[in-house]
């Protein structure tokens, strides 16, 4: 005596078997709107992951761009013949330095600003229009709270990008 499934809808009248399936598909249909709500929870999840470690990364590179920019103008007040000013007036005289006839450069490039993806920078400007440090333009929240270099100690405490100033060194 064969007792399978089968056999026994087999069995059945037939509006009672097609009462079985239709009971049966919508059981799967249900199964597969709970599998397609888990896969959008899930994606979501980690869409979310991935904006978090993007949004890192590009507070890694401003950092980095930050202190070359911090670097350059250290390097450009440092190699000040005689009584020339000892900041630049346009951050393209990072790139080129025009109180040399050679060439003189500090920065290879003017990098895009990885928060705004723009070129533009904010400057910090003295009295006679001299940059003495630079920042983003971004005025979102940083991701990045604490655990600052010694030369970025004081960001610790900033609520925007647009706080996290690369200064020249003083003197």
């Amino acid at each position: 005596m064969n007792h399978s499934p089968q056999n026994h809808t087999a069995a059945l009248p037939a509006a009672k078997r097609v009462s079985v399936f239709r009971r049966e598909r919508g059981f799967t249909y249900i199964g597969v709107l709970v599998l397609v709500a888990l896969m959008g929870i899930a994606l979501a999840a980690s869409g979310q992951v991935w904006h978090t470690l993007q949004k890192r990364e590009k507070e890694q590179q401003l950092l980095f761009i930050g202190q070359q920019f911090r670097l350059a103008l250290n390097r450009y007040a440092k190699h000040t013949p005689g009584k020339a000013r000892r900041a630049p007036l346009h951050l393209e005289e990072l790139l080129q330095d025009p109180r040399y006839p050679g060439i003189q450069r500090y920065l290879r490039k003017i990098d895009v600003d990885p928060m705004t993806g723009n070129a533009e920078w904010g400057l910090i400007t003295g009295p006679g229009g001299e940059i003495y440090g630079v920042h983003s333009l971004s005025n979102d929240e940083p991701l990045k709270k604490s655990n600052f270099g010694l030369p970025d100690r004081h960001f610790e405490s900033m609520m925007k990008y647009s706080d996290w100033v690369f200064m020249q060194a003083p003197g």
